[in-house]
């Protein structure tokens, strides 16, 4: 007597169902994530939360970095930023930021990622996507700046407040005269100073916390 198909022992590291294992792989990454933190998040780890075998979330999402993209769902893939800047010259690092973002915002992807900016703004959830930020986004760019005097941390986040500056006032006030600006004309007017802030003088002294 043939034993029913629901009562058969499922093969371990496995799902049945394309949709429900992708599902299950989403919201085994999302607890990790939020847990662990990206940088101590692993494909294995995720797989082993989910019940399934590591190769399916290879399947479904391919990197990690691109798994917790969905997690956010994140609309745009930083690696087509991040190519670029990584194939750029230390000393045109600047305007080549610039144009990148702005062009990427500006596209039909772009739209995504400027409603996750309202949504981040409006008091969102950020960790998340602040922890991903931290240890993908600006480590890359960190990594090309750091010296042995300067580990390039606040270097890179002051980029990104300038960056961020760009984006509310071009995308979401849209202050006319930023909003209407050709791309090159931007990356020009805003390029030198984030090269200052990547690998010019930002001033040697530091906030003065002491109690008054």
């Amino acid at each position: 007597m043939n034993t029913p198909d629901d009562a058969r022992p499922s093969r371990p590291g496995r799902r049945p169902g394309s949709s429900g294992t992708r599902d299950a792989i989403l919201t085994a990454a999302r607890e990790r994530f939020a847990r662990a933190g990206f940088d101590k998040t692993s494909i294995r780890a995720v797989a082993a939360d989910a019940g399934v075998d590591p190769a399916l979330v290879h399947h479904y999402f391919g990197t990690k970095q691109q798994l917790f993209a969905a997690v956010v769902e994140l609309p745009i893939d930083p690696e087509i930023v991040l190519q670029q800047v990584d194939a750029t010259p230390l000393d045109e690092l600047g305007e080549t930021m610039v144009r990148a973002v702005v062009s990427l915002w500006d596209s039909p992807e772009g739209a995504g990622a400027v409603a996750l900016l309202r949504s981040l703004v409006a008091g969102g959830e950020v960790s998340l996507v602040r922890d991903f930020l931290l240890s993908v986004v600006f480590e890359r760019i960190r990594s090309r700046i750091a010296t042995d005097a300067d580990d390039g941390r606040l270097r890179v986040a002051l980029a990104a407040s300038q960056m961020a500056g760009v984006a509310v006032t071009r995308k979401i006030l849209r202050v006319g005269p930023i909003t209407d600006l050709p791309v090159d004309q931007l990356a020009a007017a805003v390029g030198p100073t984030l090269q200052r802030y990547l690998t010019g003088d930002i001033g040697k002294g530091s906030p003065d916390h002491s109690e008054p």
